[in-house]
């Protein structure tokens, strides 16, 4: 986040130290505060891995400068690791499913990045192996893999979960995230079961995805709207650790849209479905917290707000929940 006090030397450095918000329709007795990832230069959480990822792989010599960093992404990955790309002279390619957001891939595109698309029916999966058969043609090119890489965990184990526990003096009694490679979750649960072992973790998905199934529930896979979490298939979701999270909670794609929309009209908060997404489940949580029905070690609840509703606007976020693309 910028200082607004001290001049700066590179974009990079508004990288990370997000505002941490109360959100006001919580429980006045279990405060729920959510962490605005759109206050990144790219407007998103992955900031932090493309930033924390990029620098790791060059400082290893995985990577060298003027190589080049292929990465299958729904767009905001490819964002974040664009932006540290065009700073420490590396190139950048992505491999985007088709019907992710279009904002996203012009963005990734503007960075100076190239984009490669595949068929919205092969999934991620799909994104993968095609981003490995480019690292195969291309020479110095790597794959960082944010589903597999520990990295991409390492990255909010250093950053998110200390800054969260700094504004709150380490009084944190659930940590609540969307789950879409779950690196971000996961660093911040290492992050916080280290500080105090009985913190509440809760993953969240949209109704429709898989990660559920890892907790042993009767999940019924179908397709959402709700872009940049959950998951069709956990073998490719290598990061998410079940052992770690206490409960995940599904949100079904309406909640998700009529708390995004919720969010801006009575908070002020311009965000997208995975935050509403993520409020929904936050505020539930703090609820039963409220009622007796979870015990924590503090009674406040911190989850992630990860991006900005402004570059899914071309899929109608604010129009009616049958207008909106998803």
């Amino acid at each position: 986040m910028t200082a607004h006090g001290t001049p700066l030397s590179s974009v990079l450095d508004t990288v990370g130290e997000t505002p941490l918000v109360r959100v006001q329709s919580a429980p006045e007795a279990v405060p729920v505060y959510a962490k605005l990832e759109s206050f990144n230069p790219g407007a998103s959480v992955k900031d932090r891995i493309g930033l924390y990822i990029v620098e790791q792989l060059l400082e290893r010599g995985d990577l060298e400068p003027g190589g080049t960093v292929i990465e299958p992404t729904a767009g905001n990955t490819g964002i974040g690791f664009a932006i540290a790309a065009g700073q420490l002279d590396v190139n950048a390619v992505f491999v985007v499913p088709e019907r992710f957001s279009v904002e996203k891939q012009q963005l990734m595109d503007a960075l100076g990045a190239r984009v490669v698309n595949t068929p919205t029916e092969d999934g991620m999966g799909g994104a993968i192996d095609r981003a490995h058969e480019l690292a195969e043609e291309i020479d110095g090119a790597v794959v960082p893999q944010q589903f597999s890489n520990p990295l991409n965990v390492e990255a909010h184990y250093e950053t998110t979960g200390p800054e969260i526990f700094d504004a709150l003096d380490g009084e944190v009694g659930a940590v609540v995230a969307g789950c879409g490679t779950a690196g971000t979750l996961m660093g911040i649960a290492k992050y916080a079961l280290d500080q105090h072992p009985d913190t509440h973790v809760v993953a969240v998905e949209p109704e429709g995805s898989l990660y559920s199934t890892t907790k042993g529930a009767d999940a019924e896979e179908d397709e959402y709207k709700i872009e940049g979490i959950g998951t069709h298939d956990t073998d490719t979701n290598e990061l998410f650790e079940p052992e770690l999270v206490d409960e995940i909670i599904q949100v079904p794609d309406r909640r998700a849209h009529d708390e995004l929309k919720r969010l801006a009209s009575e908070e002020g908060h311009l965000v997208a479905s995975s935050s509403g997404a993520a409020s929904v489940a936050a505020r539930n949580v703090a609820e039963r917290i409220r009622d007796g029905e979870i015990d924590v070690p503090y009674d406040s609840v911190a989850t992630i707000f990860p991006d900005s509703s402004e570059r899914y606007l071309s899929k109608g976020i604010y129009r009616s929940f049958e207008e909106w693309e998803g």
